[in-house]
């Protein structure tokens, strides 16, 4: 069936640089829209990054324009967010999710701590 598998989180220091990855696996239709969401205890998910499939375009939140970049490989089913000069306010859970005509699927999330 279809999933989401996330990985590439850690602990970085402040100004550091990590990759996600969502790795789709079992879908039968390509995603409408594939986002990156993340959350900390306490508040509600908070949209980060969005890629548009058809037709191509990305999107992303104010606080993280210009030091993260959304992008895919279709020949690996992958996505990926490039998150660069983090800052501590950056430490949250992250999701990727996988919108379709029918329903939207979430990966199991990956922990990120931006810490020195």
């Amino acid at each position: 069936q279809a999933q989401l598998v996330q990985s590439g989180g850690g602990l970085v220091q402040p100004g550091g640089s990590l990759r996600l990855s969502c790795a789709a696996s079992g879908f039968t239709d390509s995603c409408i829209a594939m986002n990156w969401y993340r959350q900390v205890p306490g508040k509600e998910r908070e949209w980060v990054a969005a890629l548009l499939n058809v037709p191509s375009s990305k999107n992303y939140a104010n606080f993280v324009k210009g030091r993260f970049t959304i992008s895919r490989d279709n020949a690996e089913n992958t996505m990926y967010l490039q998150m660069n000069s983090l800052k501590s306010e950056d430490t949250a859970t992250y999701y990727c999710n996988c919108r379709l005509r029918g329903g939207t699927y979430w990966g199991q999330g990956t922990q990120v701590t931006v810490s020195s």
